[in-house]
């Protein structure tokens, strides 16, 4: 049988075990994938877009588990009540195809984005980085700033979105963490305001649209920039002059060329694969003046990393639950005979 998580049990296993710890967690298990990121068969999502958004299908496998991820990114759809990004995702048995999860992807996503950019920004960013602006605080913005508290010990934030009532709804739900000390918040009233003297960017929009949310001018040596913005052809939040200043680092090159931020560059325009990095077979940062770019667009692999994490959860903690999505029948090749059978029979077949 498969397991099946939803929503609930997925904000189950956030209270009862801490966005924090769950990030740090997932950061394990994307870091082990990355480290073995030529066993995997990779490619760029697939993705149908409209007026409105994009939905796309991201798979991604090795000799033994195979994931997709559906995903879709519509801006406009807080107006509607619905969120801009919502997901869910299939953890599969490569050898029988058998699918061992069907899981919510949309709050594990958040996770699992935050987690794969604090690894980036623990091999890029000074190690002396304490303070971190956060340009769009929107549904992933929680997730980033508790994870650079938690992982990079950042404890000033300056924070900044178009919408002061994002930005209002950010320090409510950090309001524990301000009441305590652990994080500092200065809310700012523009972008290059908050960006001024901070050690790390992070930039977070979702706007399907070229946009120019960061420009060369606002720079300063030492920084990393923490692209994660939903990503897509058309849509960027650098001025493509920051690239030409930057060391530029990518998750999988062919899908970053086609909707990260480097759309804006030349196809030889040069990169570097995180995965290289983390492996020790590439340098990182050359020194502590170089400016950084995580060139962030949310990969397979990390969905891969992402549902396993959650697969192991979900038995450990007894969440969820087992479903019948795929027919276990006593002759495999009598799907017609099986589906006669009446309800009760057809239970105690599987």
């Amino acid at each position: 049988m498969t397991r099946y998580v939803d929503i609930h049990d997925m904000r189950h296993l956030i209270r009862q075990l801490g966005a924090q710890r769950m990030t740090r967690e997932m950061e394990a298990c994307i870091r082990e994938d990355f480290l073995r990121w030529e066993d995997f068969q990779k490619s760029a999502r697939t993705a149908n877009h409209s007026k409105g958004g994009v939905i796309e299908l991201m798979p991604v496998s090795d000799s033994k588990l195979f994931a997709f991820k559906y995903v879709n990114g519509h801006p406009g759809n807080p107006s509607v009540q619905m969120s801009t990004v919502m997901a869910f995702g299939v953890l599969a048995d490569v050898a029988t195809g058998y699918p061992m999860l069907l899981s919510e992807l949309t709050m594990t996503t958040a996770l699992r984005t935050a987690a794969t950019s604090v690894m980036a920004a623990a091999a890029l960013a000074r190690p002396d980085s304490r303070s971190m602006a956060l340009i769009g605080n929107g549904a992933q913005s929680e997730f980033q700033a508790l994870a650079f508290m938690d992982r990079l010990g950042i404890r000033e934030l300056r924070v900044f979105d178009v919408d002061p009532m994002a930005t209002g709804k950010l320090l409510a739900n950090l309001a524990p963490q301000i009441r305590s000390g652990a994080l500092q918040v200065r809310r700012a009233t523009s972008v290059r305001e908050a960006v001024q003297g901070a050690d790390i960017v992070t930039t977070v929009t979702a706007d399907k649209a070229y946009a120019t949310i960061l420009t060369a001018d606002l720079l300063e040596p030492g920084m990393h920039l923490n692209a994660v913005g939903g990503d897509c052809p058309g849509k960027t939040e650098l001025e493509a002059q920051i690239l030409n200043r930057a060391k530029v680092f990518v998750e999988y090159e062919p899908q970053t060329r086609i909707e990260g931020e480097l759309q804006q560059m030349p196809p030889d325009f040069p990169v570097t694969a995180l995965w290289e990095v983390l492996a020790g077979r590439v340098a990182g940062r050359d020194d502590a003046a170089q400016v950084t770019l995580f060139d962030s667009v949310g990969f397979a692999l990390e969905d891969l990393s992402a549902l396993r994490y959650v697969h192991r959860l979900a038995l450990a903690h007894d969440v969820g639950r087992e479903i019948d999505l795929v027919p276990t029948m006593d002759d495999p090749k009598d799907l017609f005979g099986y589906s006669l059978q009446g309800a009760d029979t057809a239970r105690k077949a599987a």
